[in-house]
């Protein structure tokens, strides 16, 4: 009986020490995992304090969060990040900086991303898809511009070589073709700038630009948080621009460039090379509509055609009159162009498509264009699109990664000279970071896990 006893002691005495080794482990396991949880806690508290301190002239002036990494020192320091965790209280554990992510890098990814969710946020999608079912055109007009522009060459190289064939030329005077070549060899802007119009003399030194200067850069991949990019957020990012930048027919234009949507299209160091770039462009886009509604209306074709056989009566060459009609309506539609181009700079409209109402030149007024007897201010055409509806489409046309750069350019010149940021570098703008921290607690056991955060 007494050995009986004895085992059922020992039985239970295992029991009982099996018991408070479970009871230990839990309550180490649930102390260890509490412990793990409140580095956690003021790993993710750190975090939020730090990205707390965004740049708010950046915010004020453009909608754009980012944490000002060099903390205006003008130096981006990793360590500086590290000091601000320890501040707010996780400054206990080992860090290290997985992967980050600047305004500026992988094509300005991240500053795209916050404009175009913050222009949806705030005007909803109907603001771009008022113009989505748009977008076809726009870009089909931008490959038959290409396309009409080697024809046109290809034209007058046809033209050229039939006068030379047949030893003749055409007439100096009264010539539409040879005004329009040389009005194509005279600096556009005097062709379509309205006299009271003052053309700007601001320019901007691009070598203290982020486009042009060598970037600070991040690492890793944030595609997780990133949205692939359509025709919708193409279109918001461009009404980004138009919202906060001036273009040339805007009034009382401020900062370091006055013509600033020219500057994103086209990047020049003026406001003179950027007008003029993006008036050649407008010149193409408007001689598309405008050389094929004159191929469609009839009257207008035989105008053109009596114009030429005039011009070759003393060669009585078939081929050579019919090349010179067709460079004939080459030339008329591209003073069409400068007409519609004028129009639009005055603050008038222009129709994307043209008809017999809204055509602007005359073929007998082509020989007086770019002239002093030159005293047309272009019409306004109700229902048609106003200067900066086109600089809408050019914006679409372009690559966002380029453009997004540009507009960096200048949000960075306007923080630095209109608001004293001096320091201010878009490339050390943070916008997304994931930190990896390691804690050591008793008896060595470490533990490690990631924080990432990110302005969306």
């Amino acid at each position: 009986m007494e050995t009986k006893r004895g085992e059922v002691t020992a039985y239970l005495s295992l029991v009982f020490i099996l018991l408070v080794t479970f009871a230990g482990s839990m309550l180490e396991g649930a102390s260890m995992q509490l412990a793990k949880n409140y580095r956690r806690a003021d790993m993710n508290r750190a975090v939020e304090c730090l990205f707390a301190e965004y740049q708010k002239e950046l915010l004020e002036e453009f909608d754009i969060f980012a944490l000002e990494g060099s903390y205006e020192t003008g130096s981006y320091s990793e360590d500086r990040l590290f000091d601000r965790l320890a501040y707010y209280g996780a400054g206990n554990m080992e860090q290290d900086v997985r992967r980050i992510q600047f305004l500026t890098d992988q094509g300005c990814r991240s500053f795209y991303d916050q404009v175009t969710a913050y222009m949806e946020h705030r005007y909803g999608l109907h603001a771009a898809k008022e113009y989505l079912g748009k977008t076809d055109l726009w870009r089909r007009q931008e490959e038959e511009a290409a396309h009409y522009e080697r024809m046109e060459t290809e034209k007058q190289q046809e033209l050229s070589s039939l006068l030379e064939e047949n030893e003749g030329e055409l007439p100096e005077k009264d010539n539409p073709i040879a005004h329009v070549e040389q009005l194509k060899n005279t600096p556009v802007l005097t062709l379509v700038m309205p006299k009271e119009m003052p053309l700007s003399s601001k320019s901007l030194d691009l070598s203290d630009t982020v486009s042009h200067r060598e970037k600070n850069q991040g690492h890793g991949d944030f595609s997780d948080m990133s949205e692939t990019g359509n025709a919708v957020s193409s279109l918001l990012f461009g009404e980004y621009a138009m919202e906060h930048f001036s273009a040339a027919s805007d009034k009382g234009q401020t900062g370091v460039l006055d013509y600033q949507i020219e500057y994103i299209l086209e990047g020049r160091a003026s406001d003179k090379e950027n007008l003029e770039t993006v008036v050649n462009k407008l010149l193409m886009l408007r001689f598309v509509p405008d050389y094929a509604y004159l191929r469609t209306d009839s009257a207008m074709r035989a105008e053109a055609k009596a114009a030429a056989l005039a011009l070759c009566s003393l060669l009585a060459v078939p081929a050579v009159t019919e090349a010179a009609e067709q460079v004939l309506l080459l030339s008329w539609a591209y003073g069409e162009a400068v007409m519609d181009v004028r129009s639009l700079l005055r603050g008038n409209r222009v129709p994307l498509a043209k008809s017999r109402e809204s055509w602007q030149l005359q073929l007998s007024a082509l020989l007086k264009l770019g002239t002093e007897e030159d005293d047309s201010d272009g019409a306004d055409i109700e229902g048609g699109l106003a200067y900066k509806e086109y600089l809408r489409m050019l914006l679409f046309l372009e690559r966002q990664d380029i453009s997004g750069m540009r507009m960096l350019d200048l949000i960075e010149q306007r923080l630095r000279k209109e608001k004293g940021q001096v320091y201010f570098c878009a490339d050390q703008c943070i916008s997304r970071i994931e930190i990896s921290s390691k804690c050591t607690f008793r008896r060595g056991i470490t533990y490690q896990f990631s924080t990432c955060f990110g302005y969306n």
